[in-house]
């Protein structure tokens, strides 16, 4: 709630009778009435509630309760952005990243990205982390990794898979097939494939965790049917590795 003490300071009715006005729209929208939910945040954006901006502007993105508009998406995130609501500073990095409703711009992402990350927003730390990464700078690797353990603490399942990469890759720390394969447990745990079918070929080579040809195969397999495009690699091996008698079809 720090967006309304900021506003309207600790304990104010203010506070109270916004802190209601939000919580009935959250109630509408659990209802699937998007448009209910817009009439509430309406006099609330109008009055620089920023959290209610960032709504109002998540909806003309992704087209509920109204029809998409990627202008006016903008228009009503950067409000919520320059408010300081870190949701809408992160939705809005959104935009920017994919080019919608605004020139595509990796740097205002990433910038915008760091400011809601630096107020704890989660997911904000989780795609700075992977654009930190993902931009090959070896000086970034541990900025990439603070930002990775702070949403993985947060329980972003693909934070974890990350540190379980980094880790193994010695990307911005020391080589180390335990800690990797505890985090690919714990990103298997929080329900991400990827670390599932990470977990599968640590076990296949037994890096970090007993090898189990059986166990790997059976890994693979699970995170390959939910999506993951990083058990097929392995898989021809487990199965290699597995007698006839116990493999799956």
């Amino acid at each position: 709630m720090r967006w309304l003490e900021r506003l309207f300071g600790r304990g104010g009715p203010a506070d109270d009778d916004v802190a209601a006005k939000m919580a009935q729209a959250t109630a509408v929208v659990e209802r699937g009435d998007h448009a209910a939910a817009l009439a509430i945040w309406g006099p609330l954006a109008h009055s620089g509630i920023g959290r209610a901006q960032n709504n109002i502007g998540a909806c003309f993105a992704e087209g509920l309760g109204v029809a998409r508009d990627p202008a006016l998406a903008l228009r009503w995130l950067s409000l919520a952005a320059e408010s300081g609501d870190p949701v809408g500073q992160r939705n809005l990095a959104a935009l920017h990243f994919k080019g919608e409703g605004v020139a595509q711009s990796d740097a205002e992402a990433m910038r915008l990205y760091r400011l809601a990350a630096e107020q704890g927003d989660a997911p904000a730390q989780d795609m700075l982390s992977w654009m930190l990464l993902e931009g090959g700078v070896p000086a970034d690797r541990a900025e990439a990794l603070r930002w990775a353990q702070a949403a993985a603490e947060a329980g972003i399942a693909t934070s974890m898979t990350r540190l379980g990469m980094m880790h193994h890759d010695a990307l911005g720390v020391e080589r180390d097939a335990d800690a990797a394969a505890q985090w690919w447990q714990r990103g298997m745990t929080a329900g991400d494939p990827d670390s599932e079918a990470m977990l599968g070929a640590a076990t296949l080579l037994g890096q970090g965790v007993p090898a189990d040809a059986e166990r790997a195969l059976s890994l693979l397999l699970a995170a390959e049917g939910k999506g993951s495009p990083l058990a097929a690699p392995f898989l021809k091996a487990a199965r290699a590795a597995v007698p006839p008698a116990e493999a799956a079809p």
